[in-house]
C-alpha cells in the first residue's frame, strides 16, 4: 500500500515537471516569435502599461509589458525593458493609460518619490490660493481643469465708502494642477476644498499673493477648448443696472438736500406764502387814525 502511494506521488511530480517545462516552452517560444516578427517588420520592443497608471503608482511587472513598436516612431525616452522601466522604485509622475509607452518624462527618478514639481513645466510655479464650495465653482473644479481668476475689493480712492466695490479679472486660463491635496486628474468627482493649485508664471504668482491681501478671489471654470484672452474691463455696481440708478451725495452737516427739480418749486411756494402774509405797502396818499394807543394807517380814496 505504502509503494503504491510512493509510485502516486512520483507520478505527479513527473506531471507537474512536464507542465512547468510545457509552459515555460510555450512562453519561451511566444516571446520568440514576437522578437522574430519585430525583427522581421523592423519593430522595436518598448515596455507599455498593461493597466492605468495614476499619479504615484510604483512600476512592477504587474502593471507594464513589452510591445512591438514601429522601429521609426519610437518615442524618445522610451524603455526597452522592464527590469529598466522598474529600476530605482519608479512611479508614474502623470496617468499612463493601458498599450501607451511608458516615458522617462512620465516616471520618477531615482527615489521613486512622485512630486507635483516634477509635473510642472519649465518657468512655471505651483502657487495655492483659498477657495470654498462658492469660489470653488461648487466642487466642480478639478486638477486637469482651466479657470480665470477674479478679484473682488473696494474701490481706492479717498471718496469711496467701504460698500463701493470692483471685480477685475487677474489672471485667464489658469490650468489646475490640485485641489486640496489632490494632483490626480483621473479624479473628476465634484468635491469642496480649501485650496486650489493654480499653475502660473512668475507674474501670475506675484498677482495672486497681492490679491489675497487685496480682496476676495474666485475661480470662474472655462472650456480647456478655450484659448481666448485679452484684456476684461473692471466691472463695478454701476455696470450691473441699465438704468444708472443712484443716489446722490447728502449734506450731512445742514440737513437732507431735496432733489433739485424739486428746489425751484419750493422757493416759489415760499414765496407766494410770504406775499400773502405780508401786507402791501399803500400806493397813494394814506391818513393815520389813532384808536388809544393804536395807529392805523389807511389808503385816501380819491374822487372822480
Amino acid at each position: 500500500m505504502q509503494g503504491r502511494n510512493l509510485i502516486l506521488i512520483g507520478i505527479a511530480l513527473a506531471l507537474g515537471l512536464v507542465a512547468v517545462f510545457l509552459a515555460n516552452s510555450y512562453f519561451s517560444g511566444v516571446e520568440t516569435r514576437q522578437e522574430r516578427i519585430a525583427e522581421q517588420q523592423k519593430l522595436s520592443r518598448i515596455v507599455v502599461a498593461s493597466q492605468d497608471l495614476a499619479f504615484g503608482v510604483p512600476l512592477s511587472d504587474q502593471n507594464l509589458r513589452v510591445a512591438n513598436w514601429p522601429a521609426n516612431s519610437v518615442p524618445v525616452g522610451a524603455f526597452t525593458t522592464i527590469a529598466d522601466a522598474t529600476r530605482d522604485s519608479r512611479v508614474a509622475l502623470r496617468p499612463i493609460v493601458v498599450g501607451e509607452p511608458v516615458l522617462a518624462s512620465k516616471v520618477s527618478g531615482r527615489d521613486g518619490r512622485a512630486t507635483l514639481s516634477a509635473n510642472l513645466p519649465i518657468g512655471k510655479l505651483a502657487y495655492s490660493v483659498p477657495v470654498n464650495d462658492v469660489s470653488g465653482v461648487g466642487g466642480f473644479v478639478r486638477p486637469g481643469d482651466v479657470v480665470d481668476v477674479l478679484l473682488t475689493r473696494p474701490i481706492p480712492g479717498a471718496g469711496s465708502s467701504g460698500t463701493d466695490k470692483m471685480t477685475d479679472v487677474v489672471l485667464e486660463a489658469v490650468p489646475v494642477l490640485g485641489i486640496d491635496q489632490v494632483s490626480d486628474e483621473n479624479q473628476t468627482k465634484p468635491a469642496t476644498a480649501k485650496t486650489a493649485t493654480l499653475e502660473v508664471d512668475t507674474l501670475g504668482a506675484q498677482k495672486l499673493a497681492l490679491s489675497v491681501q487685496l480682496g476676495t478671489l474666485s475661480l470662474a471654470l472655462r472650456n480647456v477648448a478655450d484659448p481666448a484672452t485679452g484684456p476684461r474691463p473692471t466691472i463695478v455696481p454701476r455696470h450691473l443696472t441699465s438704468s444708472g440708478y443712484a443716489i446722490p451725495a447728502r449734506n450731512t452737516a445742514a440737513g437732507p438736500t431735496p432733489p433739485r427739480r424739486f428746489a425751484n418749486a419750493i422757493q416759489r411756494t415760499i414765496a407766494r406764502a410770504a406775499a400773502a402774509i405780508v401786507p402791501s405797502a399803500p400806493r397813494g396818499p394814506s391818513m393815520v387814525v389813532v384808536r388809544g394807543s393804536n395807529p392805523t394807517e389807511y389808503e385816501v380814496q380819491r374822487g372822480r
